[in-house]
């Protein structure tokens, strides 16, 4: 990623996923941000996904793959989305906020992949580097870069995507869909 954000750009949007975290969680009201008082590149849309854990284990991520807010607020709604409503999960309890904690991913914009054959589309894959996504139709799925560190051969890799995408494993190997690649800046507690 070229343009990273600096250690305290990246400290400061980790406080306010924490604070909306413990408001959101605690039932408390969200506090209004004060754009007005941000670093220029966090009043800048940004795309994010906040991923939770607990105890080493995914406790909920949520996320966008296109910029539509300042980027503060983005991470402040996506950890708020993270704990409160990935399907996957129960919400978070506040027993439970002094063991989660919270990894955000900027994503740079999504570039499409031209590719001609499944060999051709493995060989233009970057494992850690390359958050991918796949589009058939209306049915779309990502995984972060992240994922690569859990499922390193690219051909696994492609199989889990179809199926989080609700499609036959092997469908990205039966017709072309559409392939695109994305990288992060992460940071965590």
């Amino acid at each position: 990623m070229d343009d990273e954000l600096s250690i305290e750009e990246c400290t400061l949007l980790l406080i306010l996923a924490r604070q909306s975290l413990e408001q959101a969680v605690n039932g408390k009201p969200i506090e209004p941000l004060d754009v007005d008082e941000l670093p220029s590149r966090l009043k800048e849309q940004g795309a994010t996904f906040v991923t939770l854990t607990r105890g080493g284990s995914l406790r909920g991520c949520i996320g966008t793959l296109e910029p539509y807010l300042p980027l503060a607020e983005d991470v402040r709604e996506h950890t708020i989305a993270a704990a409160l409503r990935d399907y996957r999960f129960p919400p978070v309890k506040p027993e439970e906020l002094i063991e989660v904690k919270i990894e955000i991913s900027r994503l740079t914009l999504p570039q499409e992949l031209d590719y001609s054959s499944t060999e051709d589309l493995l060989n233009q894959l970057h494992p850690d580097i390359d958050g991918v996504i796949l589009r058939d139709g209306s049915q779309r799925a990502t995984f972060l870069p992240q994922v690569w560190s859990k499922i390193s051969r690219k051909e696994i890799f492609m199989e889990h995507l179809c199926q989080k995408m609700g499609a036959p494993t092997d469908l990205w190997r039966l017709k072309k869909l559409q392939v695109f690649t994305y990288q992060v800046q992460e940071f965590h507690e």
